[in-house]
């Protein structure tokens, strides 16, 4: 989303910095950016489609790798059903503008309800909250940062990922101007974090209790409600009142560690501002009471009179609208607990299950067991709960199938890799991120280098697989081939045109001097602003009858839930910590760890854990110590620091990178341990099944051979 300048001189790039005129970046990079020189010339990044035979990886032409992928996906549904092949779609997915746009016909095409994604494990209680408050999965509320007077914070380290779901380049800027516009900025987190660092509050919190001080934080401003204008399309009130009852500040104060004497002068402070939000990222999202946490969130800008405000929570306006936009250019609502899973009974979200029990459906014998995967820009060995039982699992596949441009942990399972090209080769225009960014803007990247003639972007391998499958299935039909060529001659261009042209500032918009097209895009290569984020309920929700739910039923009977834990007193066993996971800037996802700048300096893949925690263990600064979990075991270096409370350790995710079979020269001289390694497939939050990472129970030991400085 940051607006880039890069200078190329003889076909290769010279420098690459920020574009000082893109006016949502403002000339803010991030070290991703500066990769995109790295990835492109890595020498491990395949170029062709592999096929593994008894031999070892060999090269093949795009014909041979499509028709028999297409054919091997045929005959595992024909000999055990459509439920025998599942997908699985990963982060970087959500950034490429072709997946996105074909993707959903690929999946069509398959006809499996086993589809999984990088969503159940990251941010699904933020789409279920939404689909069930507002009408619509993805109509996320979003921070105004640069208009509030009071930014509560709960698990996000946006200094380090840049927003995430709140798209916001340079944040560290824009967290400084709320201050120096006299505002305040408190985080509250269980590991006082580079963004907590520069915060005028920290409050540490125990993993897993978040949802405890929200609501009571909600209990103390529900004392004076202030919907104002949205208590009229707002129901639900009541419900939540009475069920905010249960949890005063001193109910709580105990299990979450946070005194409640802070709780009421932090609730107090929030609504006596004269603008305020509150925020919450992954560390509330990936924990046993995730999707109340997003719902109290909503629930608190709401009652405090903070939504649909500026300088609260806003929605998005964007151009290429897939909220409310016309209806061939929208993108799902959202479904819920349509069907479960066929193993463990997980809820479905949106046509997906969750990923957490991705191994129990392909380990299970049985009927509608998973044969053969396919998988899109992911590495689920690394990023999924109990990697080491996923990569059991995969092991043992008829069948499986990696759209990736590396051979790496999770693709060395594959039959067959088909790499797209490097990013700097394909087109973009970010169709989900600039629906949760903190300004409304739009900007289109041409191609900066030709492929050659022998890539194959990834639109066009999962739009060939798509008609290879409908032929095998129906024959060829005149039909079917004339809507083939029509849309691969349409191509993610064509279809980024139209959403322009129909969106809210396209030929239809009034009041503007020119309608926004991919023709107007290309004649701003540093963007178009389109403004701030503005109110604009009740027209942008989606439910039937334009009305804010305050209290869904699952949501409300899901507090029955965290009451039994309130009330068990959950205290971790003799011995055991609570791991927690963590984000740094240059190593955010596994596959940044191939690119060489980015791994320079200390080692990041360490174990953050307290003094006396550290004392008890024996432990000191640079010690092995063997993490142990139900799930599994690793060793790791340590590294003591009270940047964690008592009781809790954090390890980065990511890493692991020592399998053999792999093409990842640099990431294995940084090999690391793998964070879900420990995790555990049996932990999620039971209200939607999305993986929950934060609060694993583990023992910590010094490792045999590692002694104290």
């Amino acid at each position: 989303m940051c607006g880039i300048r890069i200078e190329v001189e003889g076909g290769r790039i010279t420098s690459i910095r920020g574009d000082t005129e893109d006016p949502f970046s403002r000339g803010h990079i991030c070290p991703k950016a500066v990769a995109l020189k790295d990835l492109h010339e890595d020498p491990d990044r395949l170029r062709h489609p592999m096929k593994r035979t008894a031999s070892g990886w060999e090269q093949v032409s795009w014909e041979e790798a499509l028709d028999e992928v297409a054919r091997r996906l045929y005959e595992t549904q024909r000999a055990h059903g459509r439920e025998s092949v599942a997908t699985y779609l990963g982060n970087p997915g959500s950034h490429n503008m072709g997946v996105l746009l074909f993707v959903p016909g690929f999946l069509r095409a398959l006809g499996s309800r086993n589809k999984y994604s990088a969503t159940s494990m990251d941010q699904l209680p933020h789409h279920l909250a939404s689909h069930l408050m507002f009408g619509h999965q993805l109509l996320i509320p979003i921070p105004d940062l640069d208009h509030t007077q009071y930014l509560l914070m709960l698990g996000a380290n946006p200094l380090a990922s840049n927003g995430s779901l709140m798209t916001v380049p340079d944040v560290r800027t824009r967290l400084r101007a709320i201050q120096q516009r006299g505002g305040k900025v408190v985080v509250v987190d269980p590991r006082r974090t580079e963004t907590a660092n520069i915060a005028d509050e920290h409050l540490f919190i125990r993993p897993g209790t978040d949802a405890l001080f929200l609501f009571a934080v909600l209990h103390e401003v529900l004392k004076a409600p202030r919907l104002g204008r949205l208590e009229e399309m707002t129901e639900g009130l009541e419900t939540v009142r009475a069920l905010a009852a249960d949890f005063p500040p001193e109910r709580v104060a105990g299990a979450t560690g946070v005194p409640a004497e802070t709780i009421r002068r932090v609730a107090e402070a929030f609504a006596r501002s004269e603008t305020a939000v509150c925020y919450g990222r992954v560390g509330v999202s990936t924990q046993a009471f995730g999707g109340l946490c997003q719902w109290l969130i909503n629930t608190l800008n709401i009652v405090s009179g903070n939504f649909d405000r500026v300088g609260g929570a806003l929605f998005t306006r964007p151009a290429f609208d897939v909220v409310g936009g016309v209806r061939a250019m929208r993108m799902g609502r959202g479904a819920f607990g349509r069907w479960k899973s066929r193993v463990r009974g997980l809820p479905e979200f949106s046509g997906e299950l969750p990923v957490a029990t991705l191994a129990d459906e392909i380990l299970t014998q049985g009927e509608g067991q998973i044969r053969a995967l396919v998988t899109v820009a992911g590495n689920p060995v690394l990023s999924t709960p109990n990697g080491g039982r996923l990569e059991q699992a995969l092991s043992s596949l008829d069948f499986m199938v990696c759209l990736d441009p590396y051979l790496n942990e999770t693709t060395r399972h594959a039959h067959f890799i088909l790499p797209p090209p490097s990013a700097l080769e394909r087109s973009q225009y970010d169709v989900v991120f600039h629906v949760f960014a903190v300004r409304n803007t739009a900007r289109y990247a041409p191609p900066l280098f030709d492929p050659g003639p022998r890539a194959m972007h990834d639109w066009r391998i999962l739009q060939a697989l798509q008609h290879r499958l409908e032929v095998l299935r129906k024959g060829r039909r005149l039909r079917g081939e004339l809507a083939f060529q029509a849309l691969r001659r349409l191509g993610p261009e064509g279809i980024l045109e139209v959403g322009l042209r129909t969106g809210p500032y396209g030929v239809r918009a009034r009041g503007l001097r020119g309608s926004l097209s991919l023709s107007a895009l290309r004649r701003a290569p540093h963007g178009v602003d389109l403004g701030p984020l503005k109110p604009s309920l009740p027209g942008r929700l989606q439910t039937k009858d334009r009305r804010i739910l305050l209290a869904p039923a699952p949501f409300v009977e899901d507090v029955k839930r965290l009451r039994e834990m309130l009330e068990g007193a959950v205290v971790p066993g003799q011995g055991e910590l609570l791991l927690i996971g963590r984000r740094h800037l240059r190593d955010n996802n596994s596959w940044m760890h191939n690119v060489p700048k980015l791994m320079t300096g200390k080692t990041r893949c360490t174990l953050m854990i307290h003094p006396e925690d550290a004392k008890a263990a024996g432990l000191g600064e640079g010690d092995e110590a063997v993490v142990t979990s139900r799930a599994g075991e690793v060793s790791v270096p340590v590294v003591v620091t009270d940047e964690v409370m008592q009781g809790v350790v954090s390890l980065p995710h990511g890493y692991g990178h020592g399998r053999k079979g792999t093409r990842l020269k640099v990431a294995v001289e940084h090999a690391g341990a793998s964070l879900n390694d420990l995790t555990d497939e049996q932990r999620v939050d039971a209200l939607c099944g999305n993986a929950a990472f934060s609060g694993v129970p583990v023992r910590v030991v010094r490792a045999p051979a590692s002694r104290s400085g």
